[in-house]
């Protein structure tokens, strides 16, 4: 009787003992769309940018006080010479950034030391041993006139109030953001933050002085989808 032929099989054509196909190794698709994984365009280092990096389903919120200090940590302590967080928000589920970056590079390396130092120090105050805390690569959108930026701002400082989790006081700022430490509002504050801030001073024109030619941001500003022009006015308070 002759040696049986054998066929080497794929991993699709793999089967456990049961019957039943196998899962392939790694990390499974969500069934939602998420960041493109092409090649990243390039950066000019003049041009701000605004980043979200969204958290994996069934997290603890970011916005508890532990897990919110956790990333302000993270914020103040990803220093670098050629990248800066200027401004940030933290959501329930997302965090929103404005950086600089000196080149691709640099916002490549600036993103990971973030995020890799963030991951830590949330699983660290959340009792996880270890674990991914992000669902996919950060969103990218660089900001290269004076309106983006000013939009970018708004969105990211009062995202809060696009997600309804603000109270309705016009004149609140949230706890939650470099809002606190923010020195472009159009009205005074009544209390100012004394600690020193988690980020770092901008250093590009746009995201220093030339946002402001179109007008300064009122802490009741309700913002738009990303990339529109934000709700602003004498009847602000509605929007609250």
């Amino acid at each position: 009787m002759g040696a049986r032929k054998t066929r080497q099989l794929s991993f699709a054509d793999r089967r456990r003992k049961d019957g039943k196909a196998r899962r392939r190794p790694g990390p499974k698709r969500s069934g939602k769309a998420g960041v493109s994984h092409a090649a990243r365009p390039t950066h000019e280092r003049w041009n701000p940018i605004h980043v979200t990096l969204r958290a994996l389903a069934g997290l603890a919120s970011f916005r508890t006080q532990v897990t919110y200090a956790a990333l302000e940590r993270a914020v103040r302590d990803t220093r670098r010479e050629d990248f800066r967080i200027a401004e940030f928000s933290v959501q329930k589920d997302h965090v929103h950034l404005i950086v600089e970056a000196d080149d691709k590079g640099a916002l490549t390396r600036g993103m990971k030391s973030f995020s890799v130092r963030a991951n830590r120090l949330f699983n660290a105050v959340t009792g996880r041993r270890r674990g991914r805390v992000w669902g996919d690569r950060y969103h990218r959108s660089d900001l290269k006139t004076p309106r983006q930026v000013r939009n970018a701002l708004a969105y990211c400082l009062n995202n809060a109030r696009k997600h309804g989790v603000m109270s309705s006081n016009p004149l609140r700022v949230d706890a939650c953001s470099s809002a606190r430490w923010f020195e472009g509002w159009s009205i005074p504050r009544a209390a100012i933050e004394e600690t020193p801030p988690p980020t770092v001073r901008a250093h590009t024109a746009l995201l220093r002085t030339l946002w402001k030619k179109h007008g300064l941001l009122h802490p009741g500003e309700r913002p738009a989808a990303a990339g529109t022009q934000t709700r602003r006015g004498p009847s602000l308070s509605r929007w609250s």
